[in-house]
């Protein structure tokens, strides 16, 4: 019992002294925590700026640089700035900044211990110093301290909150915070923005204008109306009014009428001082996706891809000939260069005028999607060398129908409306002829298309379930749509011998000391096409003879003295006109049109006008730097003179012309086009069997075109149909060998013993014949003989017997009788021996037949 108490006794003592240790290290802590704080306060208070100085000081700009160090682009240069008193504000925007950016203004000392708490855990937990800033914060922040997020730097902005709330009312710190907000590019403060944004004073500012302004300082880049991303100031406004709501400032209906007026906002263009704005608002925005939208706050130096020589050189010539195109009803193009070797973007004109208050600021290059018409028929062609066919198979470009589950057939015309017959690959895809290229996918298959585009970084074409429901065969026509960028960046892959790259817009990325932050990884390469695939078909878009027909012989896609590859494409409805081309240095992709889709005048023309005057002086003008010519010729690549016409062997004295193949796809023979026909003497038409057994008949060669449908369903070759019907229109007689067959020695019959062959040393017993027969009328009986004994008849219309005899070792006789329904009748009889000579002795004793 007494051991039991005194152990009691002992617990209760720890228990106290446990507290009171407690007690005192939890004193001891708050007491070290004071004289920490004073010390880090008492620290970082050194030198700190009066808050009476509240008052501009320049913050680090993000400037972008051209490859060469040329700026393009200073975001934040000479801060446009007009002052304005806190009376001469809007009450709206007061209250939406309010709401938006620090509810409790009106109640706190200038810090709020939630946000210091955030901003405490995020340093512990490394995550940097985000933390709620208030109003007072971000005011210190934009006038007194630099934007950079350190430890030093927040503790210093804590320090000065607490001075400036202690000197200034809360409507002098929101007047100064309204009167030094960023609210993009080099608008500063809401003097300037109210007049950049809307051409209005602050005070006379609406709700809805309020609620847009309000919502720009927490990024002014993403959230800006004219270098944001589509409509990302649209949401936010709506924010700022959901919390105006949400606070009590606004009502609901309110807000909703707001919201409308949001859904119909116009805005002043402004007219920036910046160089090629569509690449640079192109690389902000695939900046802000690797790093994320406020990067652009923090001061950096971005060293872009493009050459500011180049893009003002192709400014300046789209300049010009898009004022050419007013009576083509043409009012807009865009142009892309592109490193051939390395993907970089080295010129980007997303159009003709970047301060054009309609259409002005759209990228067109890099997000209007736009169908590329012909542009896509080199992608078909190359897939086509790599499946073995050449640049000497010939196709027929007739017309022909090509069906369309649950529609009406399909019948392409070419741009020219006229029909060429026998056209080999290089010709087809030269004059870009469309039924040739239609009946190429088809025998590819459409599938198999989809997939080497989206290889090649035509994604919107890639072979999903929708896309092969959408796309049919004029796919290859340009019936999908893509950007400008992506198709430039296609034919690139034909520049650097068939590997794709991705487009690159940055070098490298620095902080304003000069660290660097980011640097993109080197584009790995994927192989699309082979080399040999590739420069067939560049040698093909380089060949200015190959187009000749079309074009003729100085269009714009040839640059003098230059070898240089190049397409063109115009869509069916004039919507859209391309000219794409690329040498091993550069590729160069030019679009016009209009951006609301409407047509062009029916006059505008590849190869004339539109794309192709503009791709021309581009390339003309850049080659007077970069180097010409396609990839070098590979060596599993040989030249083989061929038939220039039909594409096989020479054939008999005709043209020929030099074709280049892949090693083991060279012709072997000639064209299978070429039909030699045996022609009756007697009458002039296909001669019968009798007669050619006769040797009544001439050998004429004619040309016969054959096609199959592989996509026939019903059993129609509508291809052979169409190479028919055109046919019929041609009056050279060699495409016309006679259909009917004769009719001459019609009563004749040949019969023809074609085993054993006369004066055969046969050297079985059991001895096989067979014979045919030949006759125009239908056959009744065959009888065959054998030492003039009757071994076998054979009733029926037959045009060959055959059977098995046994004959005793000697010479033999075999005659064979044969009569048709006109009762006339044709033999023939040979000698034979078995086992002895022909004609060693006289014909032996009678054969036994063998039993059926």
């Amino acid at each position: 019992m007494y051991g039991s108490r005194r152990l009691r006794l002992k617990r209760s003592t720890w228990k106290q002294k446990l507290v009171l240790y407690g007690i005192m290290g939890l004193i001891g802590a708050v007491i070290f925590g004071f004289i920490a704080a004073f010390v880090l306060f008492a620290y970082y208070g050194r030198d700190l700026p009066a808050p009476n100085k509240l008052s501009q000081v320049t913050n680090s700009s993000t400037v972008f640089l051209d490859r060469d160090g040329k700026v393009l682009f200073d975001m934040y240069k000479d801060k446009n700035r007009m002052p304005v008193d806190y009376t001469a504000i809007a009450d709206y925007l007061k209250k939406a900044t309010v709401a938006v950016e620090d509810k409790n203004f009106y109640k706190h000392s200038g810090i709020s211990e939630t946000g210091i708490l955030r901003a405490v855990l995020s340093i512990v937990t490394h995550n940097g110093t985000q933390g709620g800033s208030t109003i007072t914060q971000q005011l210190i922040k934009n006038v007194l301290l630099d934007s950079r997020q350190t430890v030093s730097r927040k503790v210093k902005e804590w320090i000065l909150a607490i001075e400036v709330e202690r000197k200034y009312s809360k409507d002098q710190i929101l007047g100064m915070y309204l009167n030094e907000a960023p609210y993009g590019g080099s608008l500063w403060g809401v003097g300037s923005a109210s007049k950049g944004y809307f051409n209005k004073d602050p005070k006379d500012l609406d709700l809805a204008q309020s609620a847009v302004l309000a919502g720009l300082p927490q990024s002014p880049s993403r959230y800006s109306p004219f270098i944001g991303k589509n409509d990302l100031w649209r949401g936010r406004a709506k924010d700022v009014l959901r919390r105006m709501r949400e606070d009590g400032y606004i009502t609901a209906k309110q807000e909703t009428d707001a919201g409308k007026e949001l859904d119909a906002m116009k805005f002043t263009a402004p007219n920036l001082m910046i160089n090629a704005p569509h690449f640079v608002f192109y690389a902000k925005d695939q900046i802000e996706q690797s790093l994320g939208a406020k990067v652009m706050d923090q001061g950096l130096r971005i060293k872009t891809t493009l050459s500011l020589d180049v893009q003002q050189t192709v400014e300046k010539i789209v300049k010009e000939e898009i004022g050419k195109l007013k009576d083509y009803h043409a009012t807009n193009g865009a142009v892309v260069v592109l490193d051939s070797q390395t993907g970089e973007i080295l010129a980007m004109v997303g159009s003709y005028d970047y301060n054009d208050p309609d259409f002005g600021n759209y990228n067109v290059a890099a997000l209007g999607q736009r169908q590329p018409g012909s542009t896509i028929k080199p992608l078909t062609y190359a897939l086509a060398f790599e499946k073995g066919y050449t640049p000497a198979t010939v196709l027929m470009d007739v017309k022909t129908s090509f069906p369309v589950s649950g529609s009406k057939d399909y019948e392409p015309v070419n741009y020219d409306g006229k029909f060429r017959g026998p056209v080999q690959i290089r010709f087809a895809l030269g004059n870009s002829l469309n039924i040739p290229a239609v009946k190429m996918v088809a025998m590819l298959g459409v599938r198999d298309f989809l997939q080497k585009a989206d290889e090649m970084g035509l994604h919107t074409f890639a072979p999903t379930d929708e896309n092969l429901k959408r796309f049919g065969l004029s796919i290859t026509l340009g019936g999908g749509e893509t950007t400008l960028l992506s198709m430039t960046n296609a034919f690139s892959v034909f520049a650097r011998g068939g590997s794709y790259k991705d487009t690159q817009p940055i070098i490298g990325i620095t902080d304003y000391k000069g660290k660097t932050i980011f640097k993109p990884a080197a584009s790995q390469e994927k192989r699309v096409f082979s080399p040999e695939s590739t420069f067939l078909i560049s040698h093909i878009l380089s060949d200015n003879n190959a187009r000749m027909d079309e074009f003729g012989p100085n269009s714009y896609l040839k640059i003098p003295g230059k070898t240089v590859a190049v397409k063109t494409g115009t869509t069916d409805d004039k919507r859209d006109n391309w000219a794409i081309g690329y040498t091993k240095s550069l590729t160069v992709g030019v679009w016009v049109g209009n951006n609301d889709f409407t047509q062009m005048n029916q006059k505008i023309a590849s190869g004339a006008t539109g794309a192709s005057p503009i791709w021309y002086r581009v390339m003309n003008e850049l080659l007077k730097k970069y180097p010409d010519g396609i990839i070098d010729k590979p060596d599993k690549v040989v030249a083989t003179n061929i038939d220039a016409w039909l594409g096989g062997l020479q054939h008999n004295a005709d043209a020929t012309r030099s074709e280049y193949f892949v090693k083991g796809t060279e012709p072997k023979d000639l064209s299978p086009f070429y039909k030699k026909v045996k022609i009756s003497k007697s009458n002039g038409k296909l001669a019968n069997d009798v007669e050619i057994k006769q040797g009544n008949y001439d050998e004429k060669e004619f040309v016969v075109f054959t096609e199959n449908d592989p996509i026939s369903v019903d059993g129609k070759n509508r291809w052979q149909e169409g190479i028919d019907a055109w046919l019929k229109d041609q009056g050279d007689p060699k495409f016309h060998p006679p259909g009917d067959k004769s009719d001459a020695s019609s009563d004749a019959i040949i019969v023809s013993i074609k085993a054993p062959n006369n004066h055969d040393n046969v050297t079985t017993n059991d001895v096989e014949y067979r014979v045919k027969i030949s006759s125009i009328a239908s056959i009744k009986t065959v009888e065959v003989y054998f030492d003039n004994n009757k071994v076998k008849v054979f009733d029926g219309n037959n045009s060959e017997v055959s059977d098995k005899v046994h004959l005793q070792d000697g010479v033999h006789e075999m005659k064979v009788v044969a009569r048709n329904d006109k009762d006339k009748t044709g033999d023939s009889t040979i000698s034979f021996g078995v086992n002895k000579s022909w004609d060693s002795v006289t014909p032996t004793p009678s054969p036994t037949p063998k039993k059926d």
